[in-house]
């Protein structure tokens, strides 16, 4: 008789600099989903090397034709990845588009808007042609020259060196005057190949994340991110060298703002699962709030003191019920 409950892959690690943060958000997803109505596996998944974590500490090779595996001599085939990948292959439309060529639904967007925004300056130019306000940015390639001063005379000091197409916090150095710019460039091509040179926006960070369903659309309470290092780097993001307010101390009317911003821009993506998007509130001349999306996350950390499990319960609700939702979705 077939398993009436569906067969779920956490799928995880990746290729980036954030491998191991990727096998905690896996471990706490393991713990959120439930247990009586899904069979969960974490599948691994470096370079060509993927297996699955079975029950009494081996392991499985994966078999990528179908993204099956073998258990006590059974042939197990999921029905569902929920995708936790930070960076490359999960976050940029590569998996996804592996798990399209064999028809499994994913927790994830399309591999257009996952390769949208994992590129920051694309999705910038992109979203900006919808009206979102965005900080200023300049892109290099590897192997190009640039000018240091015209840099500075169009961005000003400080600016922020990122890379232009990485899931991680590495390599992103705040820059604060013309003398740091070529040091900084060199980390960040060390984690890309492109590179973006981003106006500095001054103000409160907060970060926001959304799941739609074809039943409802839920927009969690904004977490404002407070550290005393210079921006929100990996040490703030990952060694809890940060507070996290939840729900952000702003303005009621900035807030019901920035909600309908985040919808909005999830129906402009026509995203799919939860997403996180990261802004930074700067005032105008006359004092008023003004919302600048800084980036998308379409694979937040979900380990239990990530932003989204906090939103989650700030909002009420229950995150087991919530990854259902998410899952349920796909076969409605």
């Amino acid at each position: 008789m077939k398993d009436l409950k569906r067969t779920i892959a956490i799928v995880c690690g990746g290729d980036s600099s954030e491998h191991d943060v990727s096998m905690h958000s896996a471990q706490g997803l393991y713990s959120f989903f439930d247990k009586e109505r899904y069979n969960i596996y974490i599948v691994d998944v470096k370079g060509i090397d993927w297996h699955v974590e079975l029950e009494d500490g081996t392991s499985a090779p994966i078999d990528k034709n179908d993204f099956s595996f073998i258990e006590n001599g059974k042939h197990i085939e999921f029905d569902y990845a929920y995708i936790t990948i930070h960076g490359a292959p999960g976050e940029n439309g590569i998996m996804q588009g592996y798990f399209d060529l064999i028809h499994l639904p994913y927790s994830t967007s399309s591999v257009l808007v996952e390769a949208l925004t994992f590129d920051k300056y694309v999705l910038n130019n992109y979203l900006r042609g919808f009206g979102v306000n965005v900080a200023d940015s300049i892109l290099l390639r590897r192997g190009e020259e640039y000018n240091e001063e015209e840099i500075e005379k169009r961005l000003g000091m400080p600016c922020f060196v990122k890379p232009a197409a990485d899931g991680s916090s590495f390599g992103v150095s705040k820059v604060k005057n013309i003398d740091q710019l070529a040091p900084a460039l060199r980390v960040a091509f060390m984690e890309s190949d492109e590179v973006m040179i981003e106006g500095f926006l001054d103000g409160t960070e907060i970060s926001q994340g959304v799941y739609k369903t074809k039943d409802k659309s839920i927009v969690f309470p904004a977490t404002e991110v407070v550290t005393s290092n210079e921006f929100f780097d990996y040490n703030a993001k990952y060694n809890g060298q940060v507070q996290e307010i939840t729900p952000a101390r702003i303005n009621p009317d900035t807030a019901k703002r920035v909600a309908a911003e985040t919808s909005r821009i999830y129906d402009i993506l026509h995203a799919n699962g939860i997403i996180r998007i990261d802004y930074i509130i700067s005032k105008d001349k006359e004092g008023n709030d003004v919302i600048n999306m800084l980036e998308i996350n379409t694979t937040p950390g979900m380990t239990a003191t990530s932003f989204i499990p906090q939103q989650v319960r700030a909002a009420g609700l229950d995150i087991k019920e919530v990854l259902s939702e998410i899952v349920e979705n796909q076969f409605k």
